[in-house]
């Protein structure tokens, strides 16, 4: 019997005629698949070790690399596919969980793709964003009952609120799953560009205390780096209950990646593994919500809105009404196509529930009960432009959170290997040699772009369905068609079938 059943995924294709050997992909890759030969004085590739992450690909001087997936195969067999029983294998060999980063990406229904915009015809025109203005100015907070106006504009306090010039957030990613250069990236253009970046659940960095006032920061069942003045720091704070990619179960930061720089930041010891339990110890019911929300409360002067974060689950509509009763501010959605830097592979691919059904029914529940105006709700799980977040908007959200498309953005090319800490585009590591391929001041201005580049695009669709504030649209479902879609999922996202 074979050592190991392993078979290279990705087969390397080197262009010997373009070829170089100018030794630029040894030094890139940081998995070890390109070496130089002493013997054989040449250029050698280990496949099995590529996760076709195309750095050195895109680094190549001469373009003489290419990377393509493996050809070899088993006998076709619609049961056993050739993930199966290679994840079979490497069990058999391990014993251990099998682990995997980013989100689901089995080929379960993309909603989005099946949901349709409006757009005006003769009778309502349309808006051209270019020379009238669109306004896309979102308040995340919770909402009064009434408002009272006088001479000098809204009388009384206003509870506290997130202003965003775009209806987009970066969603959480603590420092140790990325890098400390990719946060500041993601910091440095939310505070550019009006929006706000979620800090996760690995505490503030000195580095990123500048950017604090544009933070979301995170309470999590770990608790890691939470300090009163930590809270104090940020603009919101985020009570971590549930993750997307990961439902029902706690956090893993390997203890490789937590250097001193990490250690210190999340005030654990150097070299220890970041364990966040399933459950906050001190939540088990919905009392016990409401104690944490307005505990934080107190410890902020009622200051900054409380939101909880729940993942997209068989009963979020109910769990969701419980949480907005306890007090939260706002709530954020996390559908199964969340990204994560590590989850386990049989729950992240098996658990949760898509977030287009989710947020139909948490936002359908709260009406009915007459609570949805006063919270507001931010989805993420695999929003991956523009129209999506219009569509999300549609359907009942107050704004998004991207993390994958803001990593995207980035740089990173979704090899979905970020718990190995090796990654090469210096994201997904807290490797002093591989993060300086992040450069802030050019991650800042991609993330940035990115933003600034879908709000022009949601100006034009709003203005080709003739709006022009972005609050018109929000539950606005008739501004939705559903296409090859079933009665009964029609029925769950409460919109009409193309052509109705």
């Amino acid at each position: 019997m074979a050592i190991t059943m392993k078979t290279a995924s990705y087969k390397i294709i080197r262009d010997h005629d373009r070829c170089i050997e100018c030794l630029v992909c040894v030094r890139q890759c940081s998995n070890g698949v390109h070496r130089w030969d002493e013997d054989y004085m040449c250029l050698v590739s280990d496949e099995a070790e590529c996760v076709n992450c195309h750095r050195c690909v895109v680094f190549c001087p001469t373009q003489a690399l290419n990377v393509v997936a493996s050809p070899l195969d088993f006998k076709t067999n619609a049961n056993w596919r050739k993930p199966d029983i290679e994840q079979i294998y490497l069990q058999a060999e391990t014993g251990g969980t099998l682990l995997v980063g980013m989100g689901n990406d089995r080929p379960y229904p993309v909603y989005w793709d099946h949901l349709l915009l409006n757009a005006s015809q003769v009778t309502n025109p349309s808006i051209d964003p270019l020379r009238e203005p669109v306004e896309l100015k979102t308040f995340i907070g919770r909402k009064p009952d009434t408002v009272h106006f006088g001479s000098e504009g809204v009388e009384g306090e206003f509870p506290p609120q997130l202003e965003l010039d775009v209806p987009v957030m970066f969603s959480a990613m603590s420092f140790g799953s990325i890098s400390l250069n990719a946060q500041k990236s993601l910091a440095r253009a939310a505070v550019e560009t009006g929006i706000y970046w979620n800090c996760g659940e690995g505490g503030l960095h000195p580095e990123v205390r500048p950017y604090a006032d544009r933070a979301v920061v995170q309470v999590a069942s770990g608790r890691f780096g939470v300090s009163v003045d930590y809270l104090k720091s940020g603009a919101a704070i985020e009570i971590k209950i549930g993750q997307g990619a990961k439902p029902g179960i706690g956090g893993h930061l390997p203890g490789e990646k937590v250097g001193p720089e990490v250690s210190r930041t999340r005030m654990i010891p150097l070299g220890t593994d970041a364990i966040s339990p399933a459950p906050h110890h001190d939540i088990y019911s919905i009392e016990d919500l409401r104690q944490l929300i307005f505990s934080l409360k107190e410890a902020t002067e009622y200051a900054k809105p409380v939101g909880v974060k729940i993942a997209a689950v068989h009963n979020v509509a109910a769990i969701a009404s419980g949480s907005v009763r306890a007090g939260a501010d706002f709530l954020v959605i996390d559908g199964f196509r969340g990204g994560t830097g590590a989850a386990p592979l049989r729950i992240r691919d098996n658990i949760g529930i898509p977030i287009e059904l989710a947020l139909a029914a948490v936002d359908s529940r709260l009406r009915e009960e007459g609570i949805r105006n006063t919270v507001s709700l931010v989805v993420a799980g695999g929003i991956r432009n523009s129209a999506d977040v219009v569509k999300a908007i549609a359907l009942g959200a107050d704004a998004v959170y991207i993390g994958t498309a803001a990593l995207i953005a980035l740089g990173c090319h979704m090899c979905q290997k970020c718990y190995q800490g090796k990654c090469n585009w210096g994201i997904a590591t807290t490797n002093p040699y591989l993060t300086k391929r992040v450069n802030p001041e050019v991650g800042a201005r991609r993330a940035a772009n990115l933003i600034r580049a879908w709000a022009h695009e949601i100006k034009e669709m709003l203005g080709g369905m003739g709006i022009n504030a972005i609050e018109s649209l929000r539950g606005n479902r008739l501004h939705l068609r559903g296409i090859g879609l079933g009665p009964k999922e029609l029925e769950i996202l409460q919109v009409k079938a193309a052509g109705e």
